[in-house]
C-alpha cells in the first residue's frame, strides 16, 4: 500500500480544495443565468449534490493514490493503486459517465442512461476546469477532443450535449452584455 509524503498530500488538498471550489462557481453560475435546466427538478437536491462533489477523494481508497500519482513518481506501483482509487472513484460518484457503464457477463459494455442530475453535475465537474484555466469556453474544446472516447447511453448523450450548448449559448449572451 503507498503512503503519500506529507508534501504530496498538501499539494493535492490544495488541488481538490480549488477543483471543489470552481465545482460550486460552475454550478451556481448555471442555477443563476440557466434557470430553466432546473424546472421541474429538485435543485436544492442538485445544488447538494454539487456541494458535497468528490468527497469519496478524501477517502482511504482515493486520498493517498491520488495525492502521489499527480505529485509524485508514476511508477508501476503508484500507477496501478491510481487506476484502483479511480474505479473506486468512479463507482461513488454517479456524476462520472463511467459509473453508468455494464460490463455484461457476456463480455458486452451497455451504457445505462445517466440520471438527469448527474449530467448537470458533471457537466459542472468538467466546467471547474474552464474556471480554473480562467477560460470559460475551455470546456467546449476539451469536450470536442474527448467525446470519440466517451461510451454514453443515446439519451445521456443527447441531455449532455444539449446541456453544452445551452451553456454556450448563454456565455455568450451573459459575456456579450458585459462588454
Amino acid at each position: 500500500m503507498l503512503v503519500a509524503t506529507v508534501e504530496q498530500k498538501k499539494k493535492y488538498l490544495e488541488y481538490l480544495h480549488e477543483h471543489i471550489k470552481n465545482v460550486r462557481l460552475g454550478f451556481d453560475w448555471m442555477f443563476e443565468h440557466l434557470n430553466e435546466w432546473f424546472e421541474g427538478y429538485d435543485a436544492s437536491y442538485i445544488g447538494e449534490l454539487c456541494a458535497a462533489h468528490d468527497e469519496s477523494k478524501f477517502s482511504d481508497e482515493e486520498f493517498d493514490a491520488y495525492a502521489e500519482y499527480f505529485n509524485g513518481e508514476k511508477t508501476p506501483e503508484v500507477k496501478e493503486a491510481f487506476d484502483i482509487a479511480w474505479l473506486h472513484h468512479q463507482h461513488c460518484n454517479p456524476h462520472h459517465w463511467q459509473h453508468w457503464l455494464l460490463q455484461e457477463d457476456e463480455g458486452k459494455l451497455k451504457a445505462l442512461k445517466m440520471p438527469y442530475e448527474y449530467c448537470i453535475e458533471m457537466i459542472a465537474d468538467w466546467w471547474a476546469f474552464s474556471w480554473k484555466a480562467s477560460d470559460l469556453y475551455e470546456i467546449f474544446n476539451w469536450y470536442t477532443d474527448h467525446k470519440s472516447r466517451m461510451t454514453l447511453h443515446p439519451e445521456t448523450l443527447k441531455i449532455i450535449e444539449k446541456l453544452l450548448d445551452d451553456l454556450k449559448k448563454k456565455l455568450d449572451e451573459v459575456l456579450n452584455d458585459e462588454e
